[in-house]
């Protein structure tokens, strides 16, 4: 069997598998609705998608699936090869399709409801599923379109990795690189071109939640939420290295130190915002600083998997009933106060928005100046190699204990703001997905980078907002989009930029070592004297 042939029936496998997966779940239906939203023919709700969009749908697949299997070889690869393994993974793919749609389609003739078994497959979707045909002209369809997409996508990737397809996108892709830096030298030219872009930046995001009404608004204000603990994760993970898995907890301790201090109940306290925003943020800072001082000597897996633990016992200890009279129990925090400056109530979701972008902006800035600091320079150090730093001279422990606890911080800072927004907090809201959450969107975005963790926070809690559909499958589309990022981007969607140690000056011209004037038989023996 050629090489071929054995990368067809590979790719073609483990597409078929995830094309019959995302049938039993249900998805190909949400993936057709979505095409239907770019084609402009999205169905009203709850009405099944066109056959066309779950025909454009598994096409696509059927692409990926025909380029994955025409990899570039090393000693070369023609033509026919690449058109051999596109059509090997196609039908082979195309197969086992082929046989899901006669199964189903029997099913269907027998009037068998498989909601009993598969919650996700109606008759409506399993009618879709068939092109509305019956079961083996269906399966005779989806062979072809899967061997038909497969072939193709090989001859594109082909195309793509070489000949005239590739200079043209090459040398399209140089001009306009080398126009967009002759643009921004230009800009950088101009003295005050900074302050020019950050208050263009300024206008828009005063401007912009007058206009973008309250849905926006509160999704801005979410994904500003995960900016602010992003950065607090990339500090202990991203900058120094450590694995935390239990970062809600320091979410929950800032939700509910706001939550007790300024609501009527179970308390009754009644607190002024502010100090209640200030004593969250450092009752969260002291809590890093009392779980780090034990935990801070272990690595890796082990350190992760003990703030994991803290951070389900603080969940669990929010719905004791045993701490009811406390902390309110299971049942949560009511009627959390809300800032007000001046006299002026910030309650308004255009006013609570721009404290969450102010908050955000705020912590931007404190990020980069102790990212460009010795001790952001230390935090590098302890991630690449802690024994070198220690070496060095760093003191290893200290300059933990302080990324844990700025990151603490953080996460408080971005608790309070959370629960007061909503004005309810409760057990809930602090599961561990709120971590997990957080963790990747500093994977996908890029640890260590600024910009990469703005981008990973509106990639991961921005998009499933707007993509509603997308909802009961996030936990699918997180796992899909982290394993995709490892293979074609580990470094994240804006990998963070080596440090400079020096700055070379291009003006000074290059010292010549001088070389050593020749020494003869006699200064050889004088100096072996000296």
């Amino acid at each position: 069997m050629s090489n071929s042939i054995r990368n067809g029936i590979r790719a073609g496998s483990t597409f078929a598998v995830i094309i019959i997966f995302l049938e039993l779940i249900g998805f190909t239906v949400i993936g057709s609705t979505l095409i239907g939203k770019v084609l402009g023919n999205a169905p009203q709700s709850g009405a099944m998608p066109p056959v066309i969009n779950l025909v454009i749908f598994l096409g696509l697949l059927g692409l990926w699936n025909g380029a994955n299997a025409a990899k570039p070889d090393p000693r070369g690869q023609t033509f026919s090869q690449a058109l051999t393994a596109g059509v090997a993974a196609g039908a082979f793919c195309g197969l086992w399709v082929a046989i899901y749609a006669l199964i189903m389609g029997y099913i269907q003739s027998l009037g068998i409801d498989l909601r009993v078994y598969l919650s996700a497959i109606s008759p409506e979707s399993n009618a879709l599923s068939l092109f509305g045909l019956p079961g083996t002209s269906a399966a005779l369809a989806h062979l072809g379109l899967q061997t038909g997409m497969g072939a193709l996508g090989a001859l594109l990737a082909l195309g793509l990795r070489s000949g005239l397809w590739r200079r043209t996108a090459g040398s399209g892709w140089a001009s306009t690189r080398r126009g967009v830096s002759g643009v921004v030298a230009q800009v950088r030219r101009f003295p005050y071109a900074v302050y020019v872009m950050y208050g263009l930046l300024a206008i828009i995001m005063i401007a912009a939640p007058h206009a973008w009404g309250s849905y926006w608004n509160y999704i801005t204000g979410t994904v500003g939420i995960y900016v602010i603990m992003g950065l607090g994760l990339n500090i202990i993970t991203g900058l120094a290295g450590q694995l935390v898995l239990g970062y809600v907890a320091f979410f929950a301790i800032g939700a509910y130190s706001v939550a007790l201090l300024t609501a009527p109940q179970p308390q009754n306290i009644r607190m002024d915002f502010w100090p209640a925003l200030l004593i969250g943020i450092v009752l969260a800072g002291l809590t890093g600083v009392l779980l780090g001082l034990p935990i801070l000597r272990l690595r890796g897996d082990y350190l992760a998997i003990v703030t994991l633990g803290f951070g389900e016992i603080i969940r669990i200890m929010l719905r004791s009933d045993l701490l009811t009279p406390l902390t309110a129990g299971p049942h949560g925090v009511r009627d959390i106060g809300q800032p007000a400056l001046f006299g002026m109530s910030l309650s308004s979701d255009v006013n609570f928005l721009y404290l969450i972008l102010l908050a955000m902006v705020l912590a931007i800035f404190i990020t980069n100046r102790l990212q460009n600091s010795r001790t952001g320079r230390a935090w590098v150090a302890i991630r690449e190699d802690e024994v070198a730093a220690k070496a060095s001279g760093i003191n290893v422990f200290q300059s933990k204990l302080l990324a844990l606890a700025i990151g603490a911080a953080f996460a408080g800072l971005g608790g309070v703001l959370f629960a007061s927004r909503n004005q309810f907090t409760g057990p809930e809201d602090h599961a561990l997905m709120v971590s997990i959450n957080v963790l990747a969107l500093v994977i996908v975005g890029g640890m260590g980078s600024l910009p990469g963790i703005i981008l990973g926070a509106f990639a991961l809690k921005g998009l499933p907002e707007i993509l509603r559909e997308l909802e009961n499958y996030r936990l699918m589309v997180f796992g899909a989009l982290l394993v995709v990022m490892m293979i074609l981007r580990p470094e994240g969607l804006w990998p963070a930029s080596r440090p400079r140690l020096e700055k070379k000056d291009r003006s000074a011209p290059p010292v010549r070592e001088e070389e050593p004037a020749p020494m003869d038989a006699e200064g050889v023996k004088n100096a072996n004297h000296s």
